[in-house]
């Protein structure tokens, strides 16, 4: 299974090592990244397989959102599916 994780906020140091850490700890593997910084704000979004993941989305999806606030990102993840359902109108 598929999802996608999109992280947006002020630009800092160690974004993307915090993120890609805390997904591998949960055996998160990270298929595809892409990262821009718009003047001060970073904006990534990530294609992850949670096929392996030792939590389920629900949980993972909590989870990411609490790191965004200990962070001060905005961290959110979506299953795969419900992300394509929502750009293929």
């Amino acid at each position: 299974m598929r999802a996608v994780v999109t992280v947006v906020g002020k630009d800092k140091t160690g974004i993307i090592a915090k993120i890609s850490s805390f997904l591998a700890e949960r055996g998160v593997n990270i298929v595809d990244i892409s990262q821009t910084i718009l003047e001060e704000f970073f904006a990534m979004i990530m294609l992850v397989d949670i096929t392996n993941s030792n939590i389920q989305l629900s949980v993972l999806s909590e989870e990411c959102s609490e790191l965004g606030k200990e962070i001060g990102m905005s961290v959110h993840v979506q299953h795969e599916e419900i992300f394509n359902a929502m750009h293929s109108v």
